[in-house]
């Protein structure tokens, strides 16, 4: 009997477990999520140039002194790159981060408790008719001095309604199962039921949320910064790049191409990366051991 198959295993004809090849298609897509993190984190660091200081004529094609050309500055565009990309990662990441985490907190409480559910789905239904340029814009002219921090608080009152109804949705079906109905009829609290008995089921769930809102994130914080709301001149951000060298690009493409270039790859990779991870051998739900334990005594 060939190797693969021996003693129940699957895999291919040389002797490889089943999972190889997936988990060899999941590393070629994280890894170009984690260089263009790392790349930005390390930026600053790898910058040719001062992020200030004007190294070529304003619009300057790509040549020796800028790998990427000068900006509408002549400050090379380049190490403005390099710069722009960690507070846009950093900004994406705490968004998405504090989103799943209420989405996911919220949502497992309401399909346990009916009357929270509907007051969070009607909360819900009214945020997300809530445009996301407006929603911005109000919180921003609300908290003129806020800056980035007005984007990100923006974009967590602005994705949480539809981050809890997808974990809702995903948890309604489980709050049915018997072992969730064993640990109600035991008389456990409510947390209890939700983080024990609910949330261990949900990682492929809470996993593509994730991903879902980073990538949002990076969207509304780009969009935030292509309006100038949030980062201003002259700090190195990717779409206020964007926007101030616009007006060149046919003097130089690179000054609007990079940046751009940038985002979508960001966004893109990260969306395969977590598609790869919430998509792995997926193991049917189980529940705790009390439960089962209870299930079990006589």
């Amino acid at each position: 009997m060939p190797a693969g198959f021996r003693d129940g295993a699957v895999g291919d004809p040389a002797g490889r477990p089943a999972g190889a090849g997936s988990r060899g298609r999941a590393a070629r897509r994280i890894a170009p999520g984690l260089l263009l993190v790392l790349l930005a984190l390390t930026g600053p660091w790898l910058a040719a140039h001062p992020l200030g200081t004007p190294v070529t004529a304003p619009y300057a094609a790509a040549g020796e002194g800028a790998v990427l050309g000068g900006d509408q500055l002549g400050r090379d565009v380049l190490s403005r790159l390099l710069h722009g990309g960690a507070a846009l990662i950093g900004g994406a990441f705490l968004i998405a981060v504090v989103v799943t985490l209420l989405a996911t907190v919220l949502g497992c409480f309401a399909v346990l408790h009916p009357t929270l559910g509907r007051a969070v789905e009607r909360a819900a239904d009214v945020l997300i008719l809530l445009p996301p340029v407006l929603g911005i814009m109000l919180i921003a002219l609300a908290w003129p001095g806020g800056g980035r921090w007005a984007v990100i608080a923006a974009a967590v009152v602005l994705g949480t309604p539809y981050a809890v109804r997808v974990v809702a949705s995903a948890a309604a079906p489980l709050a049915r199962a018997g072992y969730v109905e064993a640990a109600t009829a035991r008389g456990e609290r409510l947390s209890y039921i939700a983080l024990r008995e609910l949330l261990p089921n949900l990682r492929s769930t809470v996993l593509a949320l994730f991903g879902l809102r980073f990538v949002e994130a990076v969207y509304v914080i780009s969009m935030a910064g292509f309006l100038q709301i949030g980062p201003q001149p002259p700090a190195a951000d990717w779409a206020l790049m964007v926007r101030e060298n616009a007006p060149g690009i046919l003097l130089n493409p690179w000054a609007v191409l990079a940046p751009s270039l940038a985002i979508a790859v960001l966004a893109i990779s990260f969306n395969l990366a977590s598609a790869s991870l919430s998509s792995g051998p997926s193991r049917p739900s189980r529940p705790s051991r009390s439960s089962r334990k209870a299930d079990t005594t006589p």
